[in-house]
């Protein structure tokens, strides 16, 4: 099994939570390749040939990050990290036959607080990747984290789940 885990982060908790996926994956298939990687290291291939794709970002502004959003965050004191999810994702190639999917994203716990995930999932499902689980949404404490305790661990069980 080859599983592909790709994630945008502002602040680095979309990255624990990508890492605590990836994790979940090889306790669960320790015999899986399984690659975590930032969005700006995945090129328009790195998913082709994967039985499991995995893609999770930051809610910004009630949805998946923009250019704008990046930008405010930069200023926030978020380190610059490339691009986004959103042009990655237009140039994903379509997925095979069973070639599985699923979302993710981080976001804080507020009324309106919005979902990268629901979008992320959209967007894999064009591109003809079946759902493997429903978007899934790991929370923060802040805009710029921590992790809500616990939510790493949910994560993991969340990768393992997938497989």
């Amino acid at each position: 099994m080859r599983a592909v885990i790709v994630y945008e982060t502002s602040y680095g908790n979309t990255g624990q939570v990508a890492a605590a996926i990836a994790e979940g994956v090889r306790r669960a298939r320790p015999d899986a390749e399984v690659r975590c990687l930032p969005v700006a290291e995945a090129g328009a291939r790195t998913a082709e040939g994967a039985d499991l794709l995995v893609v999770g970002g930051p809610t910004h502004m009630r949805g998946m990050s923009t250019r704008l959003s990046r930008t405010l965050a930069a200023k926030a004191g978020a380190p610059e990290r490339g691009p986004g999810l959103r042009s990655w994702l237009r140039a994903l190639p379509d997925g095979g036959t069973g070639a599985r999917a699923a979302a993710f994203d981080t976001r804080a716990q507020a009324a309106h607080a919005g979902a990268a995930a629901d979008g992320i999932a959209t967007r894999l499902a064009r591109h003809h990747w079946d759902l493997a689980a429903e978007p899934a949404g790991f929370l923060v404490e802040e805009t710029g984290g921590p992790l809500r305790e616990g939510e790493a661990v949910r994560a993991e069980a969340w990768g393992a789940a997938l497989v």
